[in-house]
């Protein structure tokens, strides 16, 4: 079980899976979460997604030019 734990290459493997959930997964769950509940959230939700971006802004500078969180315009007009 020691030579298990103490090889590199499982290090390796789980660096990679904390640094991609960090960089990619939860960024892109944020931002769907931001994009269809921003206009309705209440202040204590807005406060969490606040904390959320402050802590994941890497990943969602990362995302930032293939995203857009601007509201929909009326079509008609």
């Amino acid at each position: 079980m020691e030579s298990i734990l103490n090889n590199s290459l499982v290090t390796l493997v789980v660096y990679i899976a904390i640094i991609s959930t960090y960089l990619l997964v939860i960024p892109l769950i944020l931002f769907y979460w931001m994009n269809n509940r921003w206009n309705v959230m209440g202040k204590f939700e807005r406060l969490g997604v606040y904390g959320l971006v402050f802590l994941f802004f890497p990943g969602l500078i990362l995302f930032s030019p293939f995203l857009n969180l601007r509201l929909r315009g009326d079509i008609k007009g």
